[in-house]
């Protein structure tokens, strides 16, 4: 039997208003503003508190099935709920890859069984499996490696990518970075000696190629579209452009997104981290952080999301090019965009819809999102003023180790709420609660 709750004097960060209200959370729903003789299990004071939605993080690596060394769906939800994250969308570059509605389906079962907050997961684009696409239903959409990646996951053929993109209905998200620029820098470079070399390898123009043909793609299909990780200020110049060209907004078919890294790491951090800042696409420049900023603020960049993707601390720690790419970052990030909020390079209401509300439009999650009635009892208490260092001994994820690592951030989630149960006390999560998959309502998927 569910407990309900009830949440006294948060300031609730709304859609369009931020304003104190009582919530109570009761079989599983939202009830804003509830009559005072409401009775609950459990009454919580949140007075000097804000109450958000849970985060929605579209784009993590949980390494399960196949890899799960690295993380796996226990470990990397328990991370989740301590950071915040009430539900998260999962990539298909597992072992085996998720590229079959039978291998779509397994991982739903295992999820199940081991997921503490709600979960779905993409289903992974091959050049040769149109049909699974075609039929695929329990997922979020498609996901496309236009590089980055080997094997059967790797699409970088223009004829499958115009079959992909014309024959399918789900929504497309995809990793743009062109491999052959990719391919012909590493030759040029040797394969590349430091980890600067990264950048150098997977520069500004590998990016920038692959965007620019994705987007065609979709722009001449009319297929929603999503670019994953945007990390160039170009990439940025072509998203204003294309915005800044349609009739109505409701024309668009393309919406993007930005990870925390790509915020907030440059290429002068590889002096001090090394391959912890390593990831596909590579961080850039100080002045690519800065239009980054300026495009998520205006809205040229809808969502903020992880790309929450680890490695062993072994695995890392091995010399260039040989280390892996990826960082985890999903039970740390809404503590870093509230710390950006602290630091006034962006506002709350835009961390909340870029966290949260963006994601569930995008994506048609039903009932989730944002503090409405009857909506999902999906929540996280934050205290804005709160000091916390961040302590690779203190991560939830299994490999234990955070590039932020000895970083001290203010505001932080005190306590998370999945499904109306409380799934992290601010201190320890709740090991017995197990998430639920996510459900679509692709009519009311909006794509700007």
């Amino acid at each position: 039997m569910s407990s309900s709750t009830l949440i006294r004097n948060a300031t609730c960060v709304l859609p369009n208003a931020t304003l104190r209200l009582n919530v109570l959370l009761a079989e599983g729903k939202l009830h804003l503003d509830p009559p005072d003789t409401i009775q609950a299990d459990q009454v919580i004071d949140a007075t000097g508190l804000h109450l958000l939605p849970g985060v929605i993080d579209d784009q993590v690596h949980f390494r399960d099935p196949g890899l799960t060394h690295k993380e796996d769906l226990h470990t990397g939800s328990r991370a989740c709920a301590a950071g915040g994250v009430t539900t998260f969308l999962e990539m298909p570059n597992t072992r085996p890859t998720t590229t079959t509605c039978e291998a779509l389906h397994e991982k739903l079962a295992l999820a199940a069984e081991k997921s503490i907050v709600n979960y779905g997961f993409y289903i992974g684009a091959t050049p040769h499996n149109l049909e699974e696409l075609k039929r695929a239903r329990r997922t979020p959409g498609i996901k496309i490696f236009i590089g980055s990646s080997t094997g059967d996951l790797l699409v970088d053929d223009q004829e499958a990518l115009e079959r992909i993109f014309a024959e399918t209905s789900l929504p497309i998200c995809a990793h743009c970075e062109d491999e052959s620029t990719v391919r012909a820098n590493a030759a040029a470079l040797g394969g590349g000696h430091e980890f600067r070399d990264h950048s150098r390898i997977r520069d500004h123009r590998a990016a920038v190629l692959a965007t620019e043909r994705a987007m065609d793609l979709a722009i001449r299909h009319r297929h929603p579209f999503h670019v994953l990780h945007v990390s160039t200020a170009r990439e940025c110049e072509l998203l204003q452009a294309y915005y800044d060209a349609l009739d109505h907004e409701k024309d668009s078919v393309i919406t993007a997104e930005v990870c925390p890294h790509h915020l907030l790491f440059h290429v002068e951090d590889y002096d001090r981290l090394g391959s912890l800042v390593q990831m596909n696409p590579s961080i850039k420049t100080v002045e690519d952080n800065l239009r980054l900023w300026r495009a998520l603020n205006e809205g040229t960049i809808q969502v903020v999301a992880t790309d929450h993707a680890p490695h062993t601390w072994e695995e890392k720690q091995q010399p260039y090019p040989r280390s892996p790419s990826g960082l985890p970052a999903v039970e740390n990030s809404l503590a870093l965009m509230l710390n950006a909020v602290h630091e006034g390079k962006t506002s709350l209401a835009r961390v909340v819809d870029a966290m949260s509300l963006a994601s569930a439009r995008i994506w048609g999650l039903a009932n989730k999102g944002q503090l409405a009635e009857g909506y999902d009892a999906d929540v996280v208490l934050v205290d804005l003023t709160r000091q916390r260092t961040i302590r690779n001994a203190e991560q939830q994820t299994k490999c234990g180790w955070s590039p932020w690592d000895g970083v001290t951030l203010t505001g932080w989630p005190v306590k998370t709420w999945c499904g109306g149960e409380l799934v992290f006390d601010g201190e320890r999560v709740n090991d017995k609660h197990r998430g639920r998959e996510v459900e679509f309502n692709r009519s009311e998927s909006i794509r700007s």
